[in-house]
């Protein structure tokens, strides 16, 4: 499994993934690349996006693209906020299927 770190998460939680490749998207070479154009050169080298973007969905046509997803939903960005749901994230990164999206958290009402 190669799963790709969005920008919008801190580098350290690349740390509490569980996978057998794990880059952010700077490691990547593809820094400041948006959304659409992200996710197409992505679907190259990986299998699952890991994101905290809760609009992704919103954006985009996730089924366009042949990347799973998995979206942390944390009161913060802070990787106090988001280690904790670190575990159920990489069990949902075991399942997910390629154009789906599993949001990790609570999501906002």
């Amino acid at each position: 499994m190669k799963v790709l770190l969005d920008e919008c998460l801190p580098r350290k939680l690349k740390r509490e993934v569980d996978a057998d490749v794990v880059k952010t998207v700077p490691e990547a070479g593809w820094a400041g690349t948006k959304n659409g154009a992200l996710l197409r050169v992505a679907e190259q080298e990986f299998d699952i996006l890991l994101t905290n973007d809760q609009n992704l969905e919103h954006q985009q046509n996730l089924k366009n693209f042949d990347l799973a997803f998995v979206v942390l939903v944390a009161g913060t960005n802070d990787i106090a906020d988001l280690k904790p749901l670190m575990p159920a994230a990489n069990e949902a990164m075991k399942k997910v299927s390629v154009g789906e999206i599993i949001y990790i958290g609570t999501q906002k009402s």
